[in-house]
């Protein structure tokens, strides 16, 4: 139960509102003295929870001999909001992009922390068509549990890279993903470095995952060309 109560605030409802929805899907239609008997809850804030619940629309009441009898609209409710939520959020994200300026410097570095930090990072290079990534040791896929998604969805895009690796990895599955090419040298490094377009990420994944983005022309071919010697005394036998 409590769990279930968790996922419901977390789908838009408030602790109250959780338990009253769930105690009339579990029995409906109830009165609300049944209500809050059976979730041992103040039968006046009961029947405010359930007017929020109705003007939510999660809720629904029949009158019977002039007394109200409420229960709860069928969970498919959720899928409804939820989409409602989406279109809302869809439109908000255009509108704000509109509005975002240009940076006007042309450089810029960011930091991204946690495993939020990671996905946004993976949102970014998404986009791109060609990742050249050195040091990699596979924690930000380990990090993820939906990296084998977020791969699939790069190799339907034509998604192509290269990939330096120790030899000490050979059987993580980044190794395994479609038009990525390998190569093996052996050195030790807790930090991945990633470039492409005009972009360098660095990944520091030994305790708190943090990766620092770095958007400038001159230190993305710098470090473009750093991975190029190191690619060409990588091996591609481990």
């Amino acid at each position: 139960m409590n769990t279930i109560n968790e996922n419901l605030k977390k789908a838009g409802l408030t602790g109250n509102e959780a338990k009253v929805y769930y105690a009339l899907l579990q029995r409906d239609p109830s009165s609300a003295n049944e209500v809050a008997k059976k979730i041992s809850m103040d039968r006046s804030l009961t029947y405010t929870v359930l007017n929020n619940l109705i003007e939510k629309g999660f809720v629904s009441y029949v009158i019977k001999g002039k007394k109200k009898y409420f229960q709860a609209t069928p969970p498919e409710i959720f899928l409804t909001s939820l989409k409602k939520q989406e279109f809302i959020v869809t439109n908000l994200v255009t509108t704000l992009n509109k509005i975002k300026k240009v940076p006007e410097s042309d450089h810029e570095i960011r930091v991204y922390e946690g495993k939020e930090g990671s996905r946004t990072f993976m949102r970014l290079l998404s986009k791109q068509k060609d990742v050249c990534t050195f040091g990699a040791t596979g924690r930000t896929y380990d990090l993820l549990y939906e990296s084998p998604t977020i791969v699939k969805d790069f190799e339907k895009k034509g998604f192509t890279a290269r990939i330096i690796t120790n030899p000490k990895y050979k059987t993580h599955p980044m190794t395994k993903i479609k038009n990525a090419k390998i190569k093996y040298l052996r050195i030790n490094s807790d930090a991945t470095t990633t470039i492409f377009g005009d972009y360098v990420g660095i990944h520091i994944l030994t305790q708190k995952p943090v990766i620092i983005l770095i958007r400038n022309k001159e230190i993305a071919r710098s470090y473009k060309n750093h991975f190029e010697v190191l690619w060409e005394a990588s091996s591609a036998k481990p």
